[in-house]
């Protein structure tokens, strides 16, 4: 089992910044892809950004160049840096992580992007 803790979200204007948190626990040497996805209302939950095990990363188009995703495998946390925050982005964050075939999700964090 696998254990996603989120943390900090918040408001902020746009143009601004904020990074998002993901701390695992439990089986974490069974990770092989961690994540972040969002959810609007109203909308679907779509993927944001996801770093595989070896470091490589895959933004969703509408993130890209202004979202950085990171991964500290020692403190076993993944990082969202989000630059130029736009009202669009505005959403429940999810962490997400994949063991094997297995999927695990965090309780989610929102983010409001408000002036």
């Amino acid at each position: 089992q696998v254990q996603l803790v989120e943390s900090g979200g918040g408001l902020v204007q746009p143009g601004g910044s904020l990074r998002l948190s993901c701390a695992a626990s439990g089986s974490i040497f069974s990770l092989n892809r961690m994540g972040w996805y969002r959810q609007a209302p109203g909308k679907q939950r779509e993927l944001v950004a996801l770093i595989t095990s070896g470091g490589t990363t895959t933004y969703a188009g509408s993130v890209k160049d202004r979202f950085t995703i990171s991964r500290d495998n020692a403190k076993n946390t993944v990082y969202l840096q989000m630059n130029s925050l736009k009202t669009e982005d505005t959403a429940v964050y999810y962490c997400h992580a994949m063991s094997g075939i297995v999927n695990y999700w965090g309780q989610g964090t929102q983010v409001t992007v408000s002036s």
